[in-house]
């Protein structure tokens, strides 16, 4: 065979794979279109959800906003629109995703109606304070000692949720804070806590703190007992082996044997003096005093509001950290 001859078989080949290779894609391509006619679009929310499998605790009929949220705020009122409530969560200046969790909402059991409110200020991911806002009222509710002895109810469902998170390695090794409020019928109030969010009370426009911050310099001695110390370093906040600015919290395996979840429990009726309840991170507390707070959410009748407005000071004095803020109005 001539060189003539090799050359114009070789064009013949290249010509028939051209030909090959325009009909694949061409196949190719119908193939995609009909898929993409199939698929249903997936929604933002949807996206989410396959990138976080921590949604799946979310609880629909709480109020939640994480880190893929910068802000968030609502409002409600109890059956009879008599209690109100507001919210507003900002993230901080903080360079880290935002991890606050929060339920507000009102709810009838057997007749009692009772208002839940609660912030849970995670740290080293989301996951254990989605898992509190999904389940931490739920337990309370179900302990049978609830409706003739709270404080117990209360005590027995944080240590009982906290054995949960620490036995389920799915929810990593972060940690959160939690203050919650429970309102009885419009009447009473229970409030719990571990770790640094707080609740205050106005009665009779004086501000009076249902919950005690837990930090290390205040509990050394329960951390020390434990074998674990309190640092103490220029510039910082006192902190559990170096490491956790507040002494008591849900999770924190790391640091879990140094460290309590038992909840501090108070209690108050709710009169004609009792007017507004307010439930904030650490991001709001340190920079505004308790008086200060209730101040503002009193002068300002709409909750959402009065949260949206104290979640803005704090940012105006410069709050590093995420804030998280709900208004009760009682009257």
């Amino acid at each position: 065979m001539g060189a003539r001859d090799n050359v114009g078989t070789q064009a013949k080949i290249l010509q028939r794979l051209k030909i090959n290779i325009h009909l694949s894609c061409h196949i190719l391509q119908e193939k995609l279109i009909r898929i993409s006619r199939t698929v249903k679009p997936t929604s933002s929310r949807e996206q989410k959800r396959k990138r976080f499998d921590v949604s799946e605790l979310h609880d629909p009929s709480a109020e939640l906003v994480t880190g893929r949220a910068s802000t968030s705020s609502g409002k409600g009122k109890n059956s009879d629109g008599e209690i109100k409530f507001g919210y507003s969560l900002v993230k901080g200046k903080a360079n880290h995703p935002m991890e606050d969790y929060y339920v507000s909402k009102f709810t009838k059991i057997d007749g009692k109606e009772l208002g839940l409110f609660a912030i849970y200020d995670g740290h080293l991911g989301e996951r254990v304070p989605a898992y509190l806002q999904k389940h931490l009222f739920s337990n309370i509710l179900k302990e049978e000692h609830f409706w003739f002895d709270p404080q117990r109810a209360l005590i027995a469902a944080y240590e009982k949720t906290d054995q949960t998170i620490l036995s389920h390695s799915d929810l990593g090794r972060g940690g959160s804070t939690a203050v919650t409020a429970i309102l009885l019928n419009g009447r009473h109030l229970w409030v719990a806590n571990v770790g640094d969010s707080r609740a205050v009370l106005s009665q009779g426009g004086q501000a009076i703190q249902m919950t005690i911050d837990h930090e290390p310099h205040t509990e050394r001695l329960s951390i020390e007992d434990k074998g674990g110390f309190v640092s103490n370093m220029p510039g910082d906040v006192p902190r559990v082996n170096g490491q956790l600015a507040v002494s008591r919290a849900f999770g924190d395996k790391s640091l879990k044997t140094h460290l309590r979840s038992d909840p501090d429990v108070k209690d108050s009726s709710v009169d004609a003096h009792t007017d507004v309840l307010v439930l904030a991170s650490d991001g709001l507390w340190k920079v505004m005093a308790n008086q200060e707070a209730i101040d503002i959410a009193r002068r300002i009748k709409d909750p959402l509001k009065a949260a949206k407005e104290l979640t803005t000071e704090a940012l105006r004095r410069d709050s590093k950290d995420d804030i998280s803020c709900i208004v009760v109005r009682l009257r």
